[in-house]
């Protein structure tokens, strides 16, 4: 799994099961890159842990990598076990002695190692010199334990500045891109349950990629492992970071123009659509007035009008449903959608169901107005407000 160079942005996660027990942390493991992970970190924190790694790296469907702290011994014997990485916490292995022992067995051996600086672990002697974790005692500490490296000529490095509080972090990875030209791996530190622990990863770390700044990322939840990794796979794909393999659900958010309960046809829709297991963009609108319109770039979507159901590919109306089989229509046509292309689903659409659905919003029209036709009630609204009076 390639990382930085210009490689696709990669998901990563982390076990929480005990190490030593092989057959449930490689149960995990194979959840987690069923889920997205593109690599998985392992905990190595005692010798019953690195001999666990040497049955479970073999069998891992994904690289892994080592976590280690405190022990650098415990280093060697992930190496020893196979492991394709390492995480270093600058924080609590101190010893340049240690440092450079690893450093020499990772180097013969091919393995890169990620310097995974954390603002909660930081080490004794810069905290007195900056005061705090500062960005630029996240930097320092990155720097300090490169050099280390440098001195075996290790040059395989990843480094990861994270902070648990989002504008600190987006600050330090900044400063770091910066600084220092090595693949970064992106993070907030222990962001915390979902909502929150997501829209502070999202903030943090969508924010650095966008400024093109990030080669690898992880969700850090206090939550099950997996939706780490579909989290992190979601917002790559959503970023156009990586190619949708996924369900992309997109609905409005409602209003007093909607004809259905918009919430409830959505969550209906992504069950079903996410089961299906189909990559594709689909759209729930709750009015068939500006629904297409509005959602003509989805591959597939349905509107809801006065007891029926618009469904459209690329904004065409393809059919007309009663609105009792809205969902599993939608189901239906997506499948076929996947299958045969949207060429075909169009030319197969139903006679008539396009002037139904004209004659529909038509009606609707009348009696809602169109949220579509702002330009021409602006102007209006001009040419009324600059009479004369």
């Amino acid at each position: 799994m390639p990382v930085g160079g210009g490689a696709p942005v990669s998901v990563q996660s982390m076990t929480t099961t005990k190490t030593a027990d092989v057959d449930k942390t490689l149960a995990q493991v194979y959840a987690l890159a069923a889920g997205g992970a593109d690599i998985v970190r392992i905990t190595c924190n005692d010798v019953g842990a690195a001999e666990g790694l040497a049955e479970i790296v073999p069998r891992s469907p994904v690289p892994i990598i080592a976590d280690i702290h405190y022990q650098y011994r415990l280093a060697l014997a992930a190496l020893e076990a196979g492991v394709e990485g390492l995480r270093l916490n600058p924080g609590n292995i101190r010893k340049p002695h240690q440092i450079r022992a690893v450093a020499r067995e990772a180097k013969d051996r091919g393995i890169p190692i990620r310097v995974g600086v954390n603002a909660g672990s930081l080490d004794r002697d810069l905290m007195a010199r900056f005061g705090s974790a500062t960005p630029e005692a996240l930097v320092a500490s990155a720097q300090k334990e490169i050099g280390y490296l440098a001195e075996e000529d290790f040059e395989d490095i990843k480094i990861s500045v994270k902070h648990s509080h989002v504008p600190s972090m987006v600050d330090s990875y900044r400063l770091l891109a910066d600084t220092l030209d090595y693949p970064l791996h992106l993070g907030v530190t222990e962001a915390g349950p979902p909502p929150g622990g997501l829209i502070k990863s999202v903030a943090g770390i969508a924010t650095l990629l966008l400024e093109g700044i990030g080669d690898t990322i992880r969700f850090s939840l206090t939550a099950d492992p997996v939706e780490e990794a579909k989290a992190g796979r979601q917002l790559l794909e959503y970023l156009d970071l990586r190619e949708r393999t996924g369900l992309d659900l997109i609905a409005c958010p409602s209003c007093g123009r909607a004809e259905v309960d918009v919430l409830a046809v959505a969550q209906e829709a992504q069950v079903k659509l996410e089961e299906a297991d189909l990559p594709i963009q689909v759209a729930v609108m709750g009015c068939v007035v500006n629904g297409p319109g509005e959602a003509r770039e989805a591959d597939i979507g349905i509107a809801a009008g006065r007891g029926r159901g618009h469904l459209f590919i690329k904004g065409k109306v393809v059919r007309v449903v009663p609105e009792a089989e809205m969902v599993d229509a939608l189901l239906d046509e997506a499948r076929l959608l996947v299958e045969e292309g949207a060429d075909a689903r169009v030319a197969a659409a139903d006679r008539g169901a396009a002037g139904l659905a004209s004659r529909d919003r038509r009606r609707l029209l009348q009696i809602q107005g169109d949220a579509n036709q702002a330009a021409a009630r602006r102007a209006a609204v001009v040419k009324v407000a600059s009479r004369d009076r």
